[in-house]
């Protein structure tokens, strides 16, 4: 295992900032401080006016995910790359069970797949279907697999949308568990009624995935997961939130001092609606995703509650299609693969937006990028800081440097990318997972299989740790 002394930077967390050193020894931080000793043998990174900053978690992704009749397009060796070159260190992926099969079962075959990822990664549990069987399964992901978070979806009516009365058993196993319970927030009957509104009024195209699921869709069934939650007295976590309305009642569940975390996309934050009026099928197409991108207004409404800490956590929803896959919805919305891409540009596009623009300081960058994800999830202090102990996964960003994002020249293996174009200040210029450098200035070393599972302890009585 490499030494590796970064030297010369300036380190920002969570808390602060400040001038420092930081020693990397057999996969762990070893020290941190001003001008350390060199030590021999070790390989050094000259960290002169960049900053020296958690590696990215990235909370909510789906490698290899098997979807609508095909495939996404990152397996979990190219994700994992792609993540690695934008200062992502870790992911946390969603193992997906069909319909009434076996959770364990599935949990085998993510297993498999993952095993060629060049990042430590961890799983979530969907949960698709509802029964005893799955409820006492759950017990062994916890306690067996380390799996601590169990997905719960609202929407897709017919698919995996459970009805209310299953959701509460199941948030009140999360509670018995020290589980967390996620929701996807959309009100499936709502969107079924309007998706076939819209085809018997012959809207085929992508903008009628967008009306089909207006921000009211996403308001009422986050309201309606906090009320379950909050009675139940089980913390809640909200993912892909997009729609002002969703985040306003995060924000007033949590002033009345409800655990409940929201995460939110980088797209969110920048593309709106009008993505969908496209006259060109694949560009539209191209930025369909559930939730969809929102009119205008929305997104500064986002900024703000990420300002203000009604939402906690950055994610991707990493689910990328090419092109030629997209085009399996050419003559009816419904059937457009659902999902972008993004994992390698989450950190370059909230640091450009956020930071550069004045929205979000360079601690909350850190917090809403990674510190905050790894309370969330059970993984703190090991990941999302820079103290002594803690795996060294760490990323140099020289906030000088400018890059422009494109689908020619990204690593994620898509032909599309929603980011097309957008030149961005504020480029990570290493990656370091574990100690050992896996972006080096434009040399992507990222190995297969480097990647190391993260199995993760069930919360306390109380939960402690959520942010």
């Amino acid at each position: 295992m490499p030494i590796t002394l970064i030297r010369g930077g300036t380190i920002i967390t969570e808390s602060g900032r400040r001038r420092a050193d930081v020693l990397c020894r057999e996969g762990r931080i070893a020290a941190v401080d001003d001008a350390l000793e060199f030590p021999a043998g070790a390989a050094v990174i000259d960290a002169s006016g960049c900053y020296v900053m958690p590696g990215g978690i990235d909370p909510h992704t789906h490698m290899q995910l098997p979807m609508m009749g095909t495939v996404v397009a990152d397996d979990f060796l190219t994700g994992t790359a792609a993540a690695a070159a934008g200062g992502t260190t870790t992911i946390l992926d969603f193992v997906a069970p069909e319909p009434g099969q076996s959770p364990l079962e599935a949990l085998a075959t993510w297993r498999t797949w993952a095993a060629k990822a060049t990042l430590d990664y961890g799983f979530h549990m969907t949960v698709s279907w509802w029964g005893e069987p799955l409820s006492a399964a759950m017990d062994a992901l916890v306690r067996e697999h380390g799996i601590t978070s169990f997905k719960f979806f609202l929407a897709y009516k017919g698919r995996m949308m459970l009805a209310d009365e299953e959701l509460l058993a199941g948030f009140r196993r999360c509670r018995e568990l020290g589980a967390l319970a996620q929701v996807h927030a959309e009100n499936g009957e709502l969107i079924a009624y309007l998706q076939q509104k819209m085809l018997a009024e012959g809207l085929t195209s992508p903008l009628g995935h967008a009306l089909s699921r207006p921000p009211q869709c996403e308001a009422e069934a986050t309201l309606r997961a906090i009320t379950m939650a909050e009675i139940l007295e089980v913390p809640l976590y909200v993912v892909h939130v997009s729609a002002a309305e969703a985040a306003e009642a995060i924000a007033r569940a949590r002033a009345r001092g409800a655990k409940v975390i929201g995460e939110t996309l980088p797209g969110f934050l920048a593309i709106d609606d009008s993505v969908y009026s496209a006259r060109e099928f694949d560009f539209a197409a191209g930025h369909v995703m559930s939730p969809p991108y929102r009119p205008k207004g929305h997104q500064e409404a986002l900024w703000r509650a990420l300002d203000a800490g009604a939402l906690s956590t950055t994610g991707t929803d990493h689910c990328p299609f090419t092109r030629a896959q997209k085009r399996l919805g050419l003559e009816d919305f419904t059937k457009i693969p659902n999902g972008c891409g993004g994992v390698e540009d989450r950190l370059h596009v909230l640091w450009h937006l956020g930071v550069n623009a004045g929205r979000i300081s360079p601690e909350r960058f850190v917090a809403l990028t990674s510190a905050n994800a790894a309370r969330a999830f059970n993984l703190w202090p090991r990941k999302g800081s820079l103290e002594a102990g803690a795996d060294a996964d760490l990323i140099v960003l020289d906030p000088e440097r400018s890059k422009t994002i494109s689908a020619a020249t990204q690593h994620q293996k898509t032909d599309f990318s929603v980011w097309e174009g957008l030149q961005v200040k504020g480029a990570v210029v290493h990656t370091l997972s574990r100690g050992r450098q896996i972006w080096a200035d434009g040399d992507l070393r990222a190995e297969q299989g480097w990647g190391r599972y993260l199995a993760r302890k069930p919360f306390g009585p109380a939960y402690e740790g959520m942010v």
